[in-house]
């Protein structure tokens, strides 16, 4: 399942995403990984979510970033929430690709049994339509 928080820069998407991973980690029995730009909010994060500065890892693409996501994944059988703060930046994606890499995602998603919730910094509208249904929050 891929969930989505939308809405512009500076709207405070990752506060709310910060807190759903909050209540994530008192309810999920699996593991939980937080892919950010930067480790800026290692100390909001409970020690049991990892959290993961894509940066570090030279992704330049969005088909690096696929691998990557995937690389995460096979290395971690009970993953069952990946946090994805600063989606368009961590994916190094533009808003013209972001229908391919929902596809890609909401099928890794059904292949692994893994949920991700992407914050992204575009307004609703700008949502790909048939992934407007998984808005959550459209700040």
């Amino acid at each position: 399942m891929i969930q989505i928080i939308a809405g512009e820069k500076g709207k405070g998407k990752t506060k709310i995403l910060l807190d759903k991973v909050a209540a994530e980690v008192k309810t999920t029995s699996g593991n939980i990984v937080y892919l950010d730009k930067s480790t800026k909010h290692m100390y909001e994060l409970s020690n049991k979510v990892r959290l993961i500065n894509v940066r570090d890892y030279l992704v330049e693409n969005y088909n690096e970033f696929l691998g990557f996501i995937c690389g995460i994944l096979s290395q971690d059988h009970d993953l069952e929430k990946v946090y994805l703060d600063s989606f368009l930046k961590i994916a190094c994606v533009t808003e013209n690709d972001l229908h391919n890499l929902f596809d890609k995602l909401k099928k890794i998603s059904q292949a692994f049994n893994v949920d991700f919730v992407l914050s992204i910094s575009v307004n609703e509208n700008q949502i790909p339509e048939e992934y407007k249904k998984d808005i959550i929050v459209a700040l």
